[in-house]
């Protein structure tokens, strides 16, 4: 719906005319002897016109209007030349986009060629030739020919029809026609008004749910996602039905829209056809997704400029979020007045009051008066914390939500510092059902950020990787809502030693603080923990926390990587690791909350991120640390200890299989200590039971176990050590499309060595029985009989996602003298063929590979690989570290073409 005062011609915006001159290149057209050429040649000539105007600031509102005003010229001279006028009751029709005036560079031209009877054959070559004129021009045409009883049966039966039929404009032919298809599809005739607008929000919501009921997906649609053209043109299609309005200005005439909220939807409106006229221009068809690459491009073409702490395209992203946020509002508000005055207007219902100032209208909460939050500001809160309250109110009534709008600028420093204001908000947090739900709605309504200014800097800010897929808010609001998620009693069996560990804890605001500021701070320059743990401090001083609350919530919100980054990057299997992390934590108590908060975090940060092998991880970090704290940190068990406690364990699982004990301790004396600390005792006696049963000397052993403990599938692999066997082994798993998620690799006396493989199907699975376990231990045997032969070339495609994504590449090294072995930290983009081109590099540098912590989140990958020289001495002399950098910065400059030239 578009204001313009004549629906049926769209008139020439007077702000294109210094760039095309539309009527003098009709003219010439009427004198031309080549009507096609001409046709062709202003079409051309027009789009470059408005692709300059849009370049020189003109409003997007007359681009689009523009566009459609130059299609209507030409199709009624084609009309005119094909001789379709002389067909007395056939009309030339515009529907959906192009019927309502907009129409943007890529947009399909919807025609509707209306007939009042079946059309004779010499009607039909007509109409024909005229579909052929418009192709040959080159416009992209979508038509239907229809009589008037075929329209009105169709759209009986289609809520897509009537809709699209709803937008009819007529460019040509029979007006009586025309006219005849409004009264036959009219809500007097079809589709009330009460059925169309029920069946056009159950529309909206499974388009909303398409796009996982969020406007702020990674590579958000334009036109369809939350808060899109979509939303704006659901309130046009609703208001023409209901109200028979022809202009969007005409709800403010109806009271369903503000003169203020009027030019938001209009200004919203006009940002995203200008987001989408550039989307189009820039790739050429009609794209409505905005894309990593095309997203840089835009932010780019609109003049944004990198700063320090936010890139060009984080800035034009945030400002994109921002105004779909707002639409997404304005949507929900009108769809709730039109809920009212449509699908209630007939029920009679009292109001229940709550208190003085709130009472229920069927299951909605609204203000008993209109002075209520300019008399009692701390309402804005109270209206929230009674939501929470009573389970049973469904949502916020329009009248209300416009006044929460209108009276959030009463929120200011003195509000905040009210002592009833700051009581209320932390109420709202010690409710026990409804918190997530109503900090969500304070987001949506602008009161969160109103209250928490640090907050306001983080709505709509987006993180430009593969990582972070909502923006800053959205995530933080999920990672909420996880923690609350431990709560629930139905979803116990979600994560159990979650749930049982937040039941065990006494005052979970804190915890949930901890959620609501761990990211506040991002985007601001800085380390975003420290400073979001002043915030935190701040705040929870302010609102009276008990001092070892404050410290708490501070103390969690700075250290909040801590525990991911130490179970994904370190090797939590060496003590002295365990033992660190243990110091930095201190005590059981933190221990516990930054567990739950980790965990929380990870799952609201990329749904893909999660798995079953992070989760391992992350348990065993935790199971591992509860017990140095409990023993003491400086007494805990020693690595003797740990091994001969592994091993009595081990030999246990090995007695029930009856396998041979002394043939056992024979192995076990051939493998270091470190063997048995980095394997849990269910994970040493499979290898040994593997090795005993193929026979030591009886050549390579593979085996495979889809499910373990720590939460992979694991490759074993038994056989004579080889500089080249790393390489090899990973070269093989990657050309299968498995992800490594971690690689042990353990030397045995006598040449051997003990290679253990974490893996994942590519989409986070563990592996299944059956073939696919077939498949790899025949393809890694193959392998292994043929180390001497060059590396076969990964051919897997490099994943369109990651296309769109620089990672600088660093390496580092560092030494630990309480190791033998030095660590070489990598840094790179994520590619195929990645840890064989790495090990391939370490082989042809003398290096022994003993182990191997990969991670990989987004598009970058995270690897530390523990090395030694082939003398068994650390890598620590300058000039040979110099030396594997220069190995391992050629490997990976000739891993980039082969996978970039796949793709």
């Amino acid at each position: 719906m578009t204001d313009r005062a004549d629906i049926e011609h769209i008139d020439w915006p007077p702000t294109l005319e210094p760039h095309f001159d539309l009527e003098g290149e009709l003219g010439r057209l009427e004198h031309a002897d080549d009507k096609l050429s001409a046709r062709r040649a202003l079409l051309g000539t027009a789009r470059t016109a408005l692709d300059e105007a849009f370049m020189a600031g003109v409003l997007a509102d007359d681009l689009v209007h523009g566009l459609a005003a130059i299609l209507d010229r030409l199709l009624r001279t084609c009309w005119r030349d094909a001789t379709l006028h002389d067909n007395a009751d056939l009309a030339l029709v515009a529907v959906g986009g192009y019927g309502r005036g907009e129409l943007l560079p890529g947009s399909d031209i919807d025609l509707l060629l209306l007939a009042a009877e079946t059309p004779n054959e010499a009607q039909g070559e007509q109409v024909a030739e005229f579909i052929r004129q418009l192709w040959d021009m080159g416009l992209h045409v979508g038509h239907s020919v229809r009589t008037l009883s075929e329209c009105e049966a169709e759209a009986a039966q289609d809520i897509t029809i009537v809709t699209n039929l709803m937008e009819a404009r007529l460019l040509a032919g029979s007006a009586d026609t025309y006219t005849e298809l409004q009264t036959r599809t009219g809500p007097e005739r079809i589709w009330p008004s009460r059925q169309f607008f029920a069946a056009k929000l159950e529309e909206q919501a499974k388009r909303h749910h398409k796009f996982g009921d969020t406007a702020y997906s990674l590579e958000p649609n334009v036109k369809d996602s939350p808060g899109g053209l979509r939303d704006i043109q659901m309130i046009g299609w609703v208001s023409k039905r209901h109200l028979h309005a022809r202009r969007m200005s005409e709800l403010v005439h109806h009271g369903f829209l503000t003169h203020d909220e009027y030019g938001e939807l209009k200004e919203g409106q006009s940002y995203l056809w200008r987001v989408r006229f550039a989307l189009h221009s820039l790739t050429g068809r009609s794209e409505e997704r905005l894309l990593f690459d095309q997203q840089r491009a835009l932010a780019n073409l609109f003049g944004y400029h990198d700063e320090s702490s936010n890139l060009a395209v984080e800035q034009f992203m945030q400002t994109y979020y921002r105004a779909v946020m707002r639409l997404e509002r304005l949507n929900e508000m009108l769809l709730q007045h039109y809920k009212e005055a449509i699908l209630y207007t007939d029920a009679v219902a009292e109001p229940a009051p709550l208190n003085s100032r709130f009472q229920v209208r069927r299951g909605f909460i609204e203000a008993r008066h209109a002075d209520v939050f300019k008399e009692y500001p701390p309402a804005l809160l109270e209206l929230f914390l009674l939501s929470a309250q009573h389970p049973e109110i469904e949502g916020v009534r329009a009248s209300t939500i416009r006044l929460l709008r209108q009276h959030r600028h009463l929120i200011d420093d003195d509000f905040r510092h009210d002592l009833l204001c700051r009581n209320l908000f932390m109420q709202i947090l010690q409710q026990p059902h409804g918190v997530t739900e109503q900090l969500r709605r304070m987001n949506r309504y602008g009161i969160l950020a109103a209250y928490l200014p640090a907050f306001a800097l983080i709505v709509g800010r987006m993180q430009y990787d593969l990582f972070h897929v909502y923006t800053v808010d959205e995530h933080t609001l999920m990672v909420l809502r996880n923690v609350r998620r431990f709560s629930v009693p139905e979803l116990r069996e979600e994560l159990p030693e979650c749930s049982r560990i937040f039941g065990e804890i006494a005052a979970p605001e804190a915890l949930y603080l901890a959620a609501l500021f761990h990211d506040i701070a991002k985007g601001r320059g800085g380390d975003h923990s420290e400073l979001g743990a002043q915030d935190a401090e701040d705040f929870c001083r302010l609102h009276g926390l008990p001092e070892a609350s404050v410290s708490l919530v501070s103390w969690l919100v700075r250290n909040h990587l801590l525990m991911s980054m130490t179970a994904q990057r370190k090797d939590i299997s060496d003590l002295e690791i365990v033992r660190e992390f243990a110091r930095l934590v201190g005590t059981q108590q933190y221990l516990e909350h930054l567990y739950l908060l980790t965990i929380a975090d990870i799952r609201a940060t990329n749904p893909t991120l999660w798995n079953s092998w992070r989760q391992s991880l992350l348990s065993e970090l935790y199971e591992a640390t509860a017990r140095v704290l409990q023993q003491g940190i400086e007494t805990s068990q020693s690595g003797h200890e740990l091994t001969a406690q592994v091993q009595t364990e081990a030999l246990k699982l090995i007695r029930a299989q009856r396998l041979p004990q002394r043939d056992t301790v024979q192995l076990w004396e051939e493998l270091s200590e470190d063997y048995f600390l980095r394997h849990s005792a269910d994970e040493v006696a499979w290898h040994t039971k593997a090795i005993l049963q193929h026979g030591v000397d009886s050549g390579p052993v593979v085996r495979i176990r889809p499910h373990t403990e720590r939460g992979g599938s694991e490759i074993f692999v038994f056989t004579e050590d080889s500089p080249q066997l790393f390489a090899h082994v990973t070269n093989t798993l990657d050309r299968l499309g498995l992800d490594i998620v971690d690689a042990r690799i353990t030397s045995a006396r006598h040449g051997m060595v003990l290679d253990t493989f974490m893996v994942l199907e590519d989409n986070g699975e563990a592996l299944q029985d059956g073939f696919r376990l077939d498949e790899i231990e025949d393809s890694l045997k193959a392998s292994l009989d043929n180390l001497d032969t060059p590396l076969p070339r990964i051919k897997r495609r490099l994943p369109q996602r990651l296309r769109h994504f620089q990672v600088p590449t660093r390496i580092n090294f560092s030494h630990n003298e309480s190791q033998h072995w030095s660590a070489i930290q990598l840094t790179t983009g994520d590619r195929p063929g990645l840890l064989s081109a790495v090990g391939q590099a370490l082989a042809d540098s003398h290096l022994r590979l003993h182990n191997a912590k990969i991670t990989t989140i987004g598009e970058q990958a995270d690897d530390i690989f523990y090395v030694t020289e082939d003398s068994g001495q650390p890598l620590t002399d300058a000039q040979r570290q110099a030396e594997v950098h220069r190995a391992i910065m050629q490997a990976l400059d000739e891993n980039i073409p082969a996978s970039a030239s796949a793709g």
